[in-house]
């Protein structure tokens, strides 16, 4: 086995128990890791200010480490805050995007810094707001806003609703990447844009090989770092699809430490 040198994690369902905390041995763990040298990054949907606190309980603004947010759009050093990468959604597409949603009756969001901007408020905003710790601001014109530019986009909705929205924006696939990220929410990147990609530009700066970087994930939205890295690791409580990828899957859920388990295991060899 190749020693790991670069470990990448999601947050929500992965690192992150149900209530949003992380257990003491998992930050132990953590510690211990980057004592050896292993280079942490934090991967997930979140906007780069939704995951500072996160990334300061671990101690990443005191170790080299790197934080990827938004899916992937933005890439940035955990110590300096320095961005080595970033992408947004071309502004016609963009529009389009939003178009065809308003239409439908469907809410758009898009997060800039410490806020969550929406077209319009309703039980899901709410619920966003209550899970990401972001305030949401409805904005009027909102087609105005999009139009400024905007790394992502979100839409969120019942499941069965957005399947019909997901088939109706297929006509941009060429110009923008959909994808679930939840069964209620409907995600919008840059074309080519995605946590395998962005995990590919972390592990380049580093110089890190493939074969020594491990990545983390329960969803299917961390399908792409867990195809790219070279040892790929599944929840206990992951997606049935993303455990039919990965190589190894956790013997415990997010809820009972799965994340320490695999380090103490894979790296530690404790």
């Amino acid at each position: 086995m190749v020693p790991v040198r670069l470990l990448a994690m999601d947050l929500d369902d992965t690192l992150l128990h149900s209530d949003l905390s992380i257990s003491h041995r998992t930050r132990n763990a953590l510690r211990k890791a980057q004592a050896q040298g292993i280079i942490i990054a934090l991967a997930s949907s979140r906007d780069p200010v939704a995951l500072e606190q996160f990334s300061a309980l671990l101690g990443l603004n005191k170790w080299p480490g790197y934080i990827i947010a938004n899916n992937g759009t933005i890439i940035q050093e955990s110590m300096t805050g320095t961005v080595i990468f970033e992408e947004k959604i071309p502004i016609e597409s963009a529009l389009m995007v939003f178009d065809i949603a308003d239409a439908e009756g469907f809410t758009v969001q898009i997060y800039d810094d410490d806020i969550m901007y929406v077209s319009h408020k309703d039980k899901f905003t709410d619920f966003n707001q209550k899970t990401s710790g972001i305030r949401h601001v409805v904005v009027e014109n909102f087609r105005s806003m999009t139009a400024a530019g905007c790394h992502k986009m979100l839409i969120p909705g019942k499941p069965e609703k957005l399947v019909s929205l997901a088939v109706l924006l297929e006509s941009l696939a060429d110009y923008v990447k959909i994808h679930t990220v939840k069964p209620y929410q409907l995600e919008i990147l840059p074309l080519g844009i995605d946590k395998g990609s962005a995990l590919a530009k972390v592990a380049e700066s580093c110089s890190i090989p493939r074969e020594a970087v491990l990545a983390i994930g329960d969803s299917m939205n961390d399908e792409s770092m867990l195809r790219w890295a070279g040892y790929s690791v599944a929840m206990k409580n992951a997606d049935s699809k993303l455990k039919e990828i990965a190589v190894f899957v956790t013997e415990k859920s997010n809820d009972e430490d799965g994340v320490a388990e695999v380090i103490e295991r894979y790296i530690l060899h404790e």
